[in-house]
């Protein structure tokens, strides 16, 4: 992000220095950003690192992505019901319903994975638009929309699944999903590209901002960031490109997971349809002051609806993530933890439960905050009871900073 820069320093020409000042200036003037879940996972990683040496294994790398895609991608949908100050309570049992459809649709007519996958999202476009529609027509807040309709999927998901059958799911591209990896060569490829796409789009933005008369960001600030990019993300294909089995010879398992690129691709085009579309700016306007942005010309209505359509759509594509790692759909899918560590994904990565605040990269790095708890917990073995305990502790301090950086920002006039 362009650093903003204080008057008496605005002569000084942009460097790496200036906006490192403006960095901590947004700081300690409250906008902690998505500093507190990245420290995070540096120190719980650093933990279970110590107490559990199995814990930095490639083949545990290469689990905390599939076991937190589901999550993380329900939580990204659930960034836009946030951004407007609203809950969706429902986005957990809404996956389930969805994965159900899909599993109907593979299992039971036989269909192929590619209408059972478009019946699925479908179904959670028109869930969607139900609770919104409720929600913005009829004035009803959504955490009473939402528990009810919690409580009725709960009993939609049992009635699809026929009381406590367990639907299996044989589709081999559909199990791809969550249980296969790319080639180690597309794995380099993908990164290549997403490198520079990076760069580009930093570049093409910084020429922009300066044909305007705009502060932009420095060529040198524009390299440590590709080069950051370039380092992390080849550090973390070449660790999953290891060989992970006992036996290569029976059975692979070398390569990036699949979930892993179809992360990144929703979380590239959800993070451009927030920050570069009207759309994206009339959401950010309507969570910080519905009144002022339906005075400016904002249909909030639709809006709201929209927020809800994305939310239960991401929530249909997570249910399919989930029946593929699950390899079946059962009455449990998308009960349990499911919503909570979805809402402590969005909420720890640094979205506010006030509205006006958040991206969709911040419940990217609380999925990855909650996978390495659960992960790092498991691996050590503490029971769920503990999990839940901790989990709660570091979402409930997540709402706490949320809370002090919100007072902060008011006070220092940043807000």
């Amino acid at each position: 992000m362009t650093a903003t820069i204080s008057p008496k320093r605005a002569h000084e020409a942009p460097s790496i220095r200036t906006n490192v000042r403006g960095y901590a200036e947004r700081v300690r003037g409250g906008d902690m950003g998505a500093l507190p879940a990245v420290f995070g996972i540096v120190v719980l990683c650093t933990i279970f690192a110590v107490l559990r040496p199995s814990f930095l294994t490639t083949g545990n790398f290469a689990n905390l992505f599939t076991q937190g895609a589901a999550v993380t991608v329900i939580a990204m949908g659930l960034v836009f019901v946030l951004l407007l100050g609203e809950i969706d309570l429902s986005a957990g049992f809404a996956s389930g319903v969805c994965a159900a459809v899909l599993a109907i649709m593979l299992s039971s007519q036989g269909l192929p994975w590619y209408v059972a996958v478009g019946a699925a999202i479908l179904t959670g476009v028109v869930i969607g638009t139900t609770l919104g529609a409720i929600v913005a027509k009829l004035g009803i807040p959504s955490f009473v929309v939402t528990l009810a309709a919690f409580l009725a999927f709960q009993g939609l998901v049992l009635l699809l699944v026929q009381g406590g059958t367990i639907i299996a799911i044989r589709d081999e591209t559909i199990l791809a999903i969550a249980n296969k990896n790319l080639p180690p060569v597309l794995g380099w490829i993908l990164l290549a590209a997403c490198v520079a796409a990076y760069a580009g789009l930093q570049l093409l933005r910084a020429r922009k901002r300066a044909a305007r008369g705009l502060t932009s960001d420095p060529i040198s600030l524009i390299a440590v960031r590709v080069g950051s990019l370039t380092l992390l993300g080849g550090l973390a294909v070449y660790f999953l490109n290891l060989e992970r089995s006992r036996n290569p010879a029976v059975v692979s398992l070398a390569g990036v997971p699949i979930v892993v690129p179809i992360i990144v691709v929703l979380l590239l085009v959800l993070t451009f349809v927030l920050r570069r579309t009207a759309f994206g700016r009339h959401l950010y306007a309507v969570g910080g002051n519905a009144e002022a942005a339906r005075r400016a010309g904002i249909n909030v209505d639709r809006m709201k609806i929209s927020a809800f359509v994305i939310c239960s759509s991401m929530a249909a594509v997570g249910g399919i993530m989930a029946a593929s790692r699950a390899s079946s759909v059962d009455p449990n899918t998308g009960g349990s933890n499911v919503l909570l560590y979805a809402v402590g994904a969005a909420v720890i990565g640094g979205t506010s439960l006030f509205g006006g605040k958040g991206r969709v990269l911040d419940a990217v790095l609380g999925g990855a905050v909650v996978a390495i708890i659960e992960n790092g917990m498991g691996l050590m073995g503490y029971s769920a009871g503990i999990k839940f305990m901790v989990t709660g502790s570091v979402l409930l301090l997540a709402a706490m900073v949320d809370a002090l950086s919100r007072k902060r920002a008011a006070a220092t006039g940043l807000r």
